[in-house]
């Protein structure tokens, strides 16, 4: 029974200093409470913060503030225009006389080939050009000449001393050949198809003979327009090696050391198709033009042919 009693003792006074802790807790809970509502209401400091403003003078406006953060990237970019403005300028631009003179011995003999053959080949277009414009001029004022009604003879007279063009030869090469026939006396029935033989053959000859001369030169532009592209691709490739060569000297790849070879080889295709264009464009337009011209000459011998062989047939005797 003591035992018992002590024991209870011992509990009650195990109990009432439990409550004491329990109560000395809550009052420092509430003391504490003001604290922490403070801390909970204030912003944790933190590295995403934007450190606060400098105050700003009296006078001083957004602009102003805002001036210096600004400038850096103009300066930047005025800087990096100047710096490219110098480049483009310190380059030089492109200077054919300097890229010849530091091109190598075979690039030079293509360029100046080239050259030659794109001015003889210019000369001959417009010397063709002109000559072919006068013909067709002379031409029509021939034919408005032998269509005015007056007779042959008297047209002969007025020609023959001057045939300064194909109509005017076929005219006097056939007129002649009719006038052979009547040397010895008005011709034969039977003479008649041998001299119309003769009068024909005469006039294709002469038409030959001056298609001939019309075409001259011509060949010289087909040559120039088929080979001109094949000239300036070897001085392509030639440079192109050069280019190789000089990387392979100075173990350098730099733009600085591949672009000058690079731009001699490209010149030298642009030359040969700046000789071969014009050849080929010419070259096609002249042949359809004198192809034209030789059908007019062909048409003006057939009429002439006929108005021969029926003044033939009715001179003729039996």
């Amino acid at each position: 029974m003591r035992i018992l009693r002590a024991g209870d003792g011992r509990s009650t006074k195990v109990h009432s200093m439990t409550a004491k802790r329990v109560v000395a807790l809550l009052l420092f809970l509430a003391a504490a409470s003001p604290a922490l509502a403070q801390l909970q209401v204030a912003p944790p400091p933190g590295p995403q913060t934007a450190p606060a403003a400098a105050p700003a003078a009296p006078g001083a406006s957004a602009q102003t503030l805002a001036a210096p953060t600004a400038a850096p990237s103009g300066n930047v970019s005025s800087n990096g225009l100047a710096a490219l403005g110098g480049d483009l300028n310190s380059s030089g631009g492109f200077n054919l006389v300097s890229m010849f003179l530091t091109s190598g011995l075979v690039v030079q003999a293509v360029m100046v080939l080239l050259l030659l053959a794109s001015l003889w080949s210019w000369a001959i277009i417009f010397n063709k050009a002109l000559a072919l414009g006068a013909l067709k001029r002379k031409a029509t004022k021939f034919e408005k000449l032998f269509w005015s009604g007056q007779s042959l003879d008297e047209l002969y007279q007025q020609v023959a001393p001057k045939t300064d063009h194909p109509m005017a030869a076929i005219f006097i090469a056939a007129l002649r050949e009719w006038r052979r026939a009547f040397e010895n006396g008005n011709p034969r029935e039977s003479q008649v198809v041998g001299v119309k033989e003769r009068i024909e053959k005469a006039m294709n000859v002469t038409i030959l003979r001056e298609t001939d001369g019309i075409e001259r030169q011509l060949g010289f532009l087909a040559t120039v327009g088929s080979v001109s592209p094949f000239i300036g691709l070897f001085g392509t490739v030639w440079g192109i090696m050069n280019a190789f060569n000089a990387i392979a000297a100075r173990h350098d790849t730099t733009l600085a050391v591949v672009a000058p070879g690079i731009a001699e080889a490209l010149f030298t295709t642009a030359m040969g198709l700046l000789a071969a264009v014009p050849a080929v464009i010419f070259y096609n337009r002249f042949v359809n033009e004198i192809g034209r011209y030789v059908n007019r000459l062909d048409a003006f011998a057939e009429e002439f042919s006929a108005i021969l062989s029926r003044q033939l047939e009715e001179k003729a005797t039996k």
